[in-house]
């Protein structure tokens, strides 16, 4: 048996295995796009392999379905990084957005995983998975997003991990890069330095990066930086050095309690003031989406600082009165 089909072989045990009703012929099909005949080969190998195991039933819709029992399949699971990283990333963004009920079920289902896969297995996919973790800088924000070509995001994965050096074609130009990160916001960035330009970090717009490739090139991190703090410095996920700096917004009496219960950005401190309006103050850069943002508010908010930001939210003559 080719890896290849060994690979396919234990999804489709994974996917008899946690369906309790077991899985049909036309499920096999859809799954993993592939013909009938296909699919009744793929059964045949299943029960071939774990003969004492499977068992095949008539449902009510008078399919034939095949289950998969008493086998830790888990531990046989060859994405248990890959997996634990994306619940790791869901997590950390659920919590960011304050939707606790959504964060206790995933953090239920993660330990779930970590119980099923071998000690060994879990304590790696752990390590590979808050790695991965540090590297994304989760940046949210209301509003559609650019949707990221899911090759290059494995590709970006794995030069994280290593980590290695990339190279793609940018506006035009092949750059071999080192990277440290993404910014996901609106738009993705890769946080990387380009050898060749200096020393300085750059972002590249996921979607306009084309032809990546990670090289067998391994390079040293600088083991300072964080890229939480560094996504910190910006309201979404664009940066602007001669933008940042302090920003304080006053939201009127009527909307308080509403802009109270926003998380505008992980540095910012609250005060109410006398006359019942909601002073918020926090340090970033992004003068444009943050003015994506205050739109919504219409004017139950005023911008005191900074007065490039004021002069943007004024020249707005289409500002009204709706909170998010």
């Amino acid at each position: 048996m080719s890896y290849s089909n060994a690979m396919q072989l234990l999804r489709l045990a994974d996917l008899a295995a946690s369906r309790h009703l077991g899985v049909s012929l036309e499920e096999v099909c859809q799954d993993f796009d592939c013909s009938e005949r296909t699919a009744q080969r793929m059964m045949r190998a299943l029960e071939e392999v774990f003969p004492n195991s499977v068992t095949v039933k008539t449902s009510d819709d008078r399919r034939r379905r095949w289950h998969l029992k008493e086998v830790p399949i888990a531990r046989l699971s060859l994405n248990g990084a890959n997996e634990l990283e994306a619940l790791e990333v869901a997590i950390d963004h659920l919590e960011g957005a304050g939707n606790t009920r959504q964060v206790d079920a995933l953090k239920g289902l993660k330990n779930r995983l970590l119980s099923a896969l071998p000690r060994g297995t879990a304590r790696a996919a752990e390590t590979d998975a808050d790695a991965l973790l540090e590297a994304y800088g989760m940046a949210a924000r209301p509003g559609p997003v650019v949707q990221t070509n899911r090759a290059l995001a494995e590709i970006v994965a794995e030069a994280l991990r290593g980590p290695f050096r990339m190279l793609f074609d940018y506006n035009g130009e092949r750059r071999l890069v080192e990277p440290y990160g993404v910014l996901i916001g609106p738009r993705r960035y890769l946080v990387a330095r380009q050898p060749a330009k200096g020393a300085e970090l750059r972002h590249f717009r996921l979607d306009r990066i084309r032809d990546a490739s990670v090289t067998a090139e391994w390079f040293s991190k600088d083991p300072e930086f964080s890229i939480a703090q560094y996504a910190s410095r910006s309201f979404g996920a664009f940066q602007d050095e001669n933008e940042f700096g302090e920003v304080i917004w006053r939201f009127s009496a009527d909307a308080a309690d509403r802009a109270s219960e926003w998380r505008f950005h992980p540095s910012q401190s609250f005060a109410t003031l006398p006359d019942g309006r909601l002073e918020v103050r926090f340090e970033a850069s992004g003068w444009q989406e943050m003015a994506w943002h205050l739109h919504c508010w219409g004017d139950a908010v005023e911008v005191v600082a900074p007065r490039g930001l004021k002069r943007l939210v004024e020249g707005d003559g289409s500002r009204a009165a709706v909170f998010p």
